[in-house]
């Protein structure tokens, strides 16, 4: 089902990299939400005037929510998709996050008010009547629910779109919202008890949290998360397999949006190689990692010095010192200075954020385990955390 819709509405649908395929998916999953919401609606709206539910009156206002909501996305999709300009020369890739940022806010402020009116439900119990047409309603609204989330999941995951993701959560929760509503019909066929204020009271803990969640992810998107592990190794092996370039540090990626990542990163190479050859290797580098990954990468040469016996020892036994430390730990850009009394061992040192040592005190265990080596060795290093 969601492979038809996808080929029928989606013109060229395979090339996700495309920013008007890109936006395709997103119009579609945005007014796919919109209609299904809808009908969930205003079916729910009925099923709580015949029943007289407060929790699935409040599931019904939740779901025209969810439909202002896909509006909401409709309109960052749109927005999202136009290029860069004076202004915004990365383009306006971020739009969708605060979409999705916006939606979270919808969820949210829906949670807040049907806790509201679950409150005084309870202080102000109304019995609820049993009726098969609400309880139908109900269950169908549950499977509908569920196929939209699996829905934008699916599209969601093509083109690694946050609201989209953010609206499959959405729907998940109200899966369990509706199934809360749904409880409280049934318990009216065989009591006169009023659970309803109590059940709109969990209906809206969930409708909060998933709200709070997506409120979470896309703050992580905004403020800047670590790009993800997978996508920098792929790329560091990339870089690595080509002639000549020996080591890989200091990546960077930037996201500006779904399908717009800019990254640098280091490249070692030998101090004895052609400038020139390595210069093309580069320049063929970062070519081919835009045509293959869509990422605009700046790679900048790092020579050393790699036909020395004694650097490439002295290297081996400080990269050996530094992982008893810690398996996380790394350096780059090692170097070695001989004087008449001492030899300065100079590097940089990448270590885990938040780790037990600080700086000072890893610099100082260092020196420690190399002055028992020999004391004639002394260290230069530059503690650095990644950020990826």
């Amino acid at each position: 089902m969601f492979t038809i819709l996808i080929k029928t509405f989606i013109r060229d649908y395979e090339n996700t990299g495309n920013v008007k395929v890109r936006e395709a998916y997103g119009t579609l999953g945005s007014i796919t939400g919109i209609v299904v919401n809808l009908i969930l609606a205003l079916s729910k709206y009925f099923a709580g005037i015949l029943s007289g539910s407060i929790s699935v009156t409040a599931d019904a206002i939740n779901n025209l929510s969810d439909a202002g909501s896909s509006i909401i996305s409709l309109i960052g999709v749109k927005l999202s998709a136009k290029p860069a300009d004076k202004g915004h020369p990365y383009g306006h890739g971020r739009v969708e996050y605060i979409s999705a940022l916006a939606v979270s806010f919808v969820v949210l402020l829906m949670g807040i008010e049907l806790f509201r009116s679950s409150i005084d439900k309870i202080i102000n119990p109304v019995p609820v009547k049993f009726n098969w047409i609400s309880l139908i309603i109900l269950v169908v609204s549950i499977l509908a629910k569920l196929w939209l989330g699996l829905f934008n999941r699916n599209l969601g995951k093509k083109i690694n779109s946050s609201p989209m993701m953010a609206v499959m959560k959405d729907s998940f929760s109200d899966c369990l919202a509706t199934g809360v509503a749904l409880i409280a019909i049934i318990i009216s066929a065989f009591s006169d008890v009023s659970v309803d204020g109590y059940l709109g009271v969990i209906v809206a803990g969930f409708i909060f949290l998933a709200g709070f969640n997506i409120l979470k992810e896309t703050m992580a998107d905004l403020l800047g998360k670590p790009a993800d592990r997978e996508f920098t190794e792929e790329i560091e092996k990339k870089i690595l397999s080509y002639d000549k370039i020996v080591g890989v540090h200091d990546m960077i990626i930037h996201d500006y949006g779904p399908g717009r990542k800019f990254a640098s990163a280091h490249a070692e190479v030998s101090s004895l190689d052609d400038i020139m050859d390595v210069h093309d290797i580069i320049d063929l580098a970062e070519r081919d990692i835009l045509n293959e990954y869509g990422l605009i990468i700046s790679i900048h040469t790092d020579p050393i010095v790699t036909d020395d016996e004694r650097i490439n020892q002295l290297k081996e036994m400080t990269i050996k010192i530094v992982k008893e430390i810690s398996d996380e730990m790394s350096i780059h850009d090692f170097r070695v200075v001989d004087g008449p009394t001492h030899t300065n061992l100079i590097f940089d040192l990448i270590s885990p954020h938040k780790f037990h040592l600080s700086n000072s005190e890893i610099i100082h265990t260092i020196e420690e385990k190399l002055s028992k080596i020999d004391e004639r060795y002394f260290v230069v290093i530059t503690v650095e955390h990644s950020f990826n």
